[in-house]
Order: C-alpha cells, then structure tokens, then sequence
C-alpha cells in the first residue's frame, strides 16, 4: 500500500518520547503485513488510525498513529515499540 505520512508535527514528539525516527515509523506504516485498525479503538476523536507494523532498521514491531488527511495520505502523530499485546496481534496476523 503506498501511504503518505506528513511528520511536520509529529516526528519531535515520538522521538523525545519513545526514540521511534521518523524512518522506523514510515518502514512499520509499509509493511506489507502491517495491521491497520481504522478508527483506532482507542482514539478518543474517532479520527485516529493505529498501525502495527515491522520495522526492519530497528528489528521490532512499532505501533505508530496517524490521522487521516485525504485518501493514501495521513499526518503523523506518534509512534514506540509495540506492547506485548500488540506484538501478538501483529504475530498472529488479525
């Protein structure tokens, strides 16, 4: 899927907050085997996207959020290695 991700406001924050770069964050939102849950069940606006994904630069599953902006493009919002939880889902493919 070619997805656009817009990190104008985002990359600052996911970086001082959890280390996660902009790269390793756009190599989980590509994973050909990434799982997108449109909306986010935690998205307190309804407007969030959740996406765990392999980050092959880092060797880890990352949960990244993004907000969608128009159709195949998003804005960034945060991103940090995946919880065990989230590590499942995205072993288990659901």
């Amino acid at each position: 899927m070619l997805v656009s991700v817009d990190w104008t406001h985002g990359a600052d924050h996911m970086w001082n907050r959890h280390k996660v770069s902009v790269l390793e964050a756009n190599e989980a939102v590509r994973d050909i085997d990434g799982l997108w849950f449109d909306p986010d069940p935690r998205s307190r606006s309804g407007r969030g996207v959740r996406v765990i994904g392999y980050s092959h630069s880092r060797r880890a599953v990352i949960t990244v959020i993004v907000v969608r902006r128009s159709a195949g493009s998003f804005y960034g919002a945060n991103g940090w290695e995946s919880n065990s939880s989230d590590r499942s889902r995205y072993e288990r493919g659901e």
